[in-house]
């Protein structure tokens, strides 16, 4: 049977720990892509919702002063009118359209 000399077994560990540090070093990278991924999407939805927001209020500008609530309800009331939807209706099929 083949015994392995102390420097091989040395060389193997030091092969075995290198490779664990590479493992580890790849996984942080992965875990900072993902905080910067998720990052990105969030900074993204904040600037869609200020800018609807900011929309909303310039269409609407006593929207501003209600509460959330009353803005869903008021918006909720606009949904439902029958030209509300035919209005988006078109407007989907333009976008897609472009």
């Amino acid at each position: 049977m083949y015994e392995s000399s102390p420097t091989e077994t040395n060389q193997k560990k030091d092969e075995k720990e290198q490779i664990m540090k590479k493992i580890r070093q790849l996984e942080n990278q992965q875990k900072i892509l993902l905080n910067r991924q998720s990052d990105m999407e969030r900074r993204a939805r904040t600037r869609r919702l200020i800018e609807h927001g900011a929309i909303l209020e310039s269409v609407f500008p006593t929207l501003a002063a209600l509460p959330g609530e009353e803005v869903k309800a008021f918006l909720l009331a606009l949904s439902r009118l029958p030209e509300a939807a035919e209005l988006l209706k078109n407007t989907v099929k333009n976008e897609a359209t472009e």
